[in-house]
């Protein structure tokens, strides 16, 4: 059944409200099944039977119900690890039944992140809707067919429409929030004939008809051209207003999108690049009707930081490729992303808290600028063009902010790291400390941060490795008052309040109590910064 989404968001506070306590907020875009709605109103009507709020039981401070950001797993880059990134050919072989669901050795891609598999949707890339034998580019007239291929599916039978619900069926049943898939933007050359409208809004139907919920809609004939882009959001939200639309290539193209992604990067100058690519995008606002929502991909301490979506790439099949060579596009070196899967966990797990918010024009960007650079070795980039022994440069904005000022950062030399506050439109507030690139090396650098918060009963997400953070609220906090503080990535929150500072308007956490209640719940091995959420509690 297709219903309009209920989430779990955080509102505005009342300034005079002694309690800060979730509520439901109705979300435009996306399906989901009855029994989500259902435990929603079990648990609301659980509490209110009880007489008492979540600050009063202390339970976890990140809400049971899943995510309904639209935030995904994409499955390129493990179509590319699977197969040696050997071409672009090879890689879209891999898009099948038999990985998705085999047991095989680098196969069962739907087992992937069972933490938080319920908050993402699976999305399937290029090219699960051509012939399995049709892997090429050029003069492939199957591109854009937006059908489930039955050769590479053969499970799944009956109509299009029938194809594709019966295998959103089976991943749903994985645990996964929804299903998605990677859209050429042009129409399949096979259907010449049929009217651009015509054909789109046959594939939106089947979509909708499917309970499918999201299309990457990527390069292709179409990639540049913003009237045939628009035109697929408006019939989008006419046939299938379950459906998020992804668009990229042309900056103000976000205006009318759902979600609009950054694109692809190097990930050894990964952070500056992305940092840069969003503030390219704040300038805008999104138009009524559309989310206006900004993916930047896999960076979720950048998307934390600065309201947006994510876009995983990185998957849990670590180390060399299995031909034995070095992953080139995850290398062992830098931000190391593969050893970094609680970070993932944690930047998911925040939108259970605060959902992305659309591009309004309301930010600021600091005029000094930071730059990252990296001293390329053998394998460590997709990008061909590159030669060991280059220098990889790229510099952002030392300070972003949005919807509130920026944060002052009590560090001028040159290894400090970006900082990235908001204020999401529900009240809560992120701070996110990113790390630098510098020769061959990654550097988290811990600096003391100042940041106007705002009221003092909301939730504060604290990302990355600091000296010490000054929250500053907008009235003194209550006498009594309790900071309880959780790792993003487990379920126990903890008294921190004979650790912290409080004086008036202002609360200092230091820095080794971050580190520490950022994670605690830390996987063995991982080098995730720390990243926590904290409230206080009257």
């Amino acid at each position: 059944m297709s219903v309009r989404k209920i989430s779990i968001n955080y509102q505005e506070p009342d300034a005079a409200a002694d309690n800060f306590v979730p509520t439901l907020r109705l979300h435009k875009h996306a399906t989901v099944i009855m029994r989500r709605i259902m435990l929603a109103g079990i648990c609301l009507c659980a509490s209110l039977l009880a007489g008492c709020s979540r600050q009063e039981r202390f339970g976890s401070l990140v809400p049971d119900m899943p995510s309904e950001a639209p935030d995904y797993f994409c499955t390129w880059n493990i179509q590319g690890y699977v197969t040696d990134y050997s071409g672009s050919d090879p890689t879209r072989k891999a898009m099948n039944e038999e990985n998705i669901f085999g047991k095989g050795k680098y196969q069962n891609w739907v087992s992937f992140y069972p933490k938080i598999r319920e908050d993402l949707y699976f999305v399937m890339d290029d090219s699960w809707d051509i012939p399995k034998d049709s892997n090429a580019v050029a003069g492939n007239a199957y591109l854009g067919s937006v059908e489930l291929d039955k050769e590479r599916f053969p499970s799944f039978t009956g109509s299009p429409a029938g194809r594709l619900k019966k295998l959103t069926e089976r991943i749903e049943r994985a645990g996964w929030k929804g299903v998605g898939g990677w859209v050429c933007a042009q129409k399949a050359e096979i259907y010449a004939g049929v009217s651009d409208e015509e054909y789109w809004t046959g594939r939106l139907k089947e979509a909708a008809e499917a309970g499918f919920d999201y299309w990457k809609v990527d390069w292709g004939r179409e990639e540049r051209n913003g009237q045939w882009r628009r035109m697929l959001s408006r019939l989008g939200r006419e046939h299938a207003p379950g459906l998020w639309i992804e668009h990229a290539m042309k900056n103000e193209y976000v205006e009318f999108s759902d979600v609009f992604r950054t694109y692809d990067v190097e990930n050894v100058i990964a952070q500056p690049v992305t940092i840069q690519r969003v503030c390219n995008l704040l300038p805008y606002k999104a138009e009524e009707g559309a989310e206006g929502i900004v993916n930047c991909e896999d960076e979720p301490y950048i998307a934390a930081g600065l309201g947006c979506a994510i876009g995983i790439m990185r998957h849990p099949f670590d180390g060399n490729l299995p031909c034995g060579r070095q992953d080139d596009v995850f290398p062992p070196v830098g931000h190391n992303y593969k050893r970094r899967m609680d970070e993932v966990v944690r930047g998911v797990r925040w939108h259970r808290i605060a959902l992305p918010f659309a591009v309004d024009g309301d930010y600021e960007a600091d005029t000094a600028r930071l730059e990252n650079v990296w001293e390329l070795h053998e394998n460590e980039t997709w990008n061909k063009n590159r030669r060991p022994g280059s220098l990889l440069r790229a510099d952002a904005p030392a300070r972003v902010s949005r919807r509130m000022p920026l944060p002052v950062v009590d560090d001028t030399t040159a290894l400090r790291p970006f900082v990235l506050a908001s204020r999401y439109p529900g009240g809560a507030v992120a701070v996110a400390a990113i790390g630098r690139g510098t020769g061959r090396g990654y550097v988290s650098k811990e600096v003391p941060v100042t940041v106007e918060v705002g009221s003092w009963n909301i939730p504060v997400g604290l990302f990355g490795r600091f000296g010490k953070v000054t929250l500053v609220f907008s009235s003194p906090l209550p006498e009594g008052a309790r900071v309880l503080a959780q790792d993003l990535a487990g379920d126990i929150p903890v008294d921190i309040t004979p650790e912290v500072e409080i004086e008036g308007c202002r609360m200092v956490v230091p820095g080794q109590v971050i580190r520490r209640v950022g994670l605690m719940a830390a996987t063995e091995g991982d080098l995730s910064d720390p990243g926590l959420v904290l409230e206080v509690m009257r």
